[in-house]
């Protein structure tokens, strides 16, 4: 495949996983709003589902791989790091976000991991931001300050903890982009996402007894849990991993800008989720700081 074939690959995956991952964000704010579901068993669910569908899927196309991946153990711990510290901890803290919040605060938050992967690279390279870093760094700073407080620092204007969730959903992020880099270049990046996924859902399942939890949803819940499953795990995982591959990580992560936009928007419509002016200057600074930092990859 040529260099430019790579690329619109790379553009339309991480385009297309971000409107995934903003939609099956918004289902799982109605299913908190609404049904009531506690974040830690639809992360149970959402981790699990997703797992054992890209697994199977696995299985039917490269099931050889797979048990060559299974015979490396330094390998398989790889991916285990990579499915509890990556995917686990980055669903773990998005969903929960979201219970405190809402799907376009939570998906914007999230997009401050540029600024944690550009401040990494910095750290690596031994040299201080340059001036545009700088001043991506300053604007991701000042719309944090005014989506936490509307511009008044005398209040809160989201909850500590929902504020705490979407940093650690931007940390998470920075994770899993950064964790499996050598990994995803021996092996498939289906095959390693798939059993990362499926290693972390187990690992959750078993830890929260998700089995004990009694949850009763309507048919249109049962509908949401399976938009947060496909969309968000099945589906958005792997296509932004393969634009990772293709464009790099922050290029991808400008792409997945879609993700935030399709969030509020369908949460807007859907949920008739009310965004003040404070918020939507504080979305503009913040995905303004993508736009900035992606030129100079």
């Amino acid at each position: 495949m040529s260099e430019k074939s790579h690329a619109l690959r790379g553009v339309l995956c991480t385009t297309v996983g971000g409107v995934c991952w903003g939609v099956s964000g918004t289902c799982g704010q109605y299913l908190f709003e609404s049904c009531g579901v506690p974040p830690v068993w639809l992360v149970c669910m959402r981790m699990l589902g997703g797992g054992v569908l890209l697994t199977l899927l696995a299985l039917i196309r490269r099931r050889g791989e797979l048990a060559e991946l299974i015979r490396r153990p330094r390998d398989m711990a790889g991916v285990a790091c990579f499915g509890v510290f990556g995917l686990l901890l980055c669903q773990f803290s998005y969903l929960t976000s979201i219970s405190h919040t809402n799907a376009g605060t939570t998906t914007v938050l999230q997009n401050l991991n540029l600024i944690f992967i550009m401040l990494i690279t910095c750290l690596q390279a031994r040299r201080r931001p340059d001036r545009t870093q700088a001043l991506a760094l300053v604007l991701a700073l000042a719309g944090t300050f005014i989506l936490a407080t509307g511009g008044d620092p005398r209040h809160m204007s989201i909850s500590p903890l929902g504020l705490f969730w979407g940093l650690m959903t931007a940390a998470a992020v920075t994770i899993y982009t950064l964790l499996p880099q050598k990994l995803m270049r021996r092996w498939d990046k289906g095959l390693i996402t798939g059993t990362g996924m499926l290693i972390g859902g187990l690992f959750i399942n078993l830890a929260a007894r998700s089995w004990q939890y009694s949850v009763s949803l309507t048919p249109l819940g049962w509908l949401a849990v399976g938009g947060t499953v496909i969309l968000g795990s099945a589906l958005a995982f792997p296509l932004f991993m393969q634009g990772i591959a293709d464009v790099g990580p922050v290029k991808s992560s400008m792409l997945a800008a879609t993700e935030p936009v399709s969030a509020t928007v369908c949460s807007a419509l859907w949920l008739h989720t009310a965004f003040s002016a404070a918020d939507l200057v504080g979305f503009t600074l913040i995905l303004v700081t993508i736009f900035l930092l992606a030129r100079e990859d």
